[in-house]
């Protein structure tokens, strides 16, 4: 059931024009615009470079949080949520189902952005596992802020304030932007943010070549548990 559920889910969202300008378009457009065009000084070293984990970290974000906070909170609004939880799934099983469509679709962005990446001459390095890491950890805490937004506020608001958050976490949170650019002391805020730490911890790995970082991963492991714990105390199915 959680299976069949989940294969629904991810045709659902790969046909809903909308998610898929979240997921593929905007992300793939910022990769190959800003790794061809001088626009922003990325540092030492091809653009691409510092690009591509920031990308990918957004990705990760715009499935994990954006897309399944809109598309849930709309389910929610309709009363499909409420008709699914009756059905011989349980909500558990809902929950896992909608987990798994977002590791499909980062799985199949993950692709895409590499393929694009590597023909603008990235060079990754680091530890393959590390990256796997960071991206489940990041997963689990975008989906926990993302059902926590979907399950507590009305479906249009959820709609404007995840859109809102994508666009300024885009902008502040080292994905294009160094964060080495903002004032020392947004710099110790900014830092502390999922997004932040999910493109430093991937570019410290592929662009570096450091070990683990655990300092990224601390963080974001606490927002994972943060916000997983409370998405299951304040969601509300209706």
């Amino acid at each position: 059931m959680i299976a069949a559920q989940a294969a629904l889910e991810t045709r659902m969202l790969l046909r809903n024009g909308e998610q898929l300008l979240l997921t593929v378009v905007i992300p793939t457009l910022l990769l190959a615009l800003f790794s061809s065009v001088d626009i922003v000084d990325t540092g030492a070293g091809k653009a691409v470079d510092f690009l591509a984990p920031g990308i990918l970290a957004l990705a990760v974000m715009s499935t994990a949080f954006t897309g399944q906070a809109i598309a849930t909170g709309f389910e929610r609004r309709y009363g499909v949520l409420k008709r699914l939880a009756s059905s011989p799934l349980p909500r558990w099983g809902l929950m896992a189902a909608k987990t798994a469509s977002v590791l499909v679709t980062e799985v199949l962005q993950v692709i895409l952005l590499t393929v694009i990446a590597y023909a603008f001459g990235w060079s990754p390095h680091g530890d393959p596992f590390s990256v796997l890491l960071l991206l489940v950890l990041g997963t689990a805490a975008f989906s926990g802020l993302g059902l926590l937004m979907a399950g507590t506020l009305k479906a249009e608001a959820t709609l404007a304030a995840a859109n809102l958050v994508f666009l300024l976490l885009l902008v502040g949170g080292g994905v294009i932007v160094p964060l080495d650019k903002f004032p020392s002391g947004a710099q110790d805020v900014l830092g502390l943010l999922p997004i932040s730490a999910l493109s430093d911890g991937l570019r410290e790995v592929l662009q570096h070549g450091a070990g683990t970082p655990w300092g990224d991963l601390g963080i974001l492991a606490v927002w994972a548990v943060l916000g997983l714990a409370a998405a299951g105390r304040f969601f509300r199915w209706e």
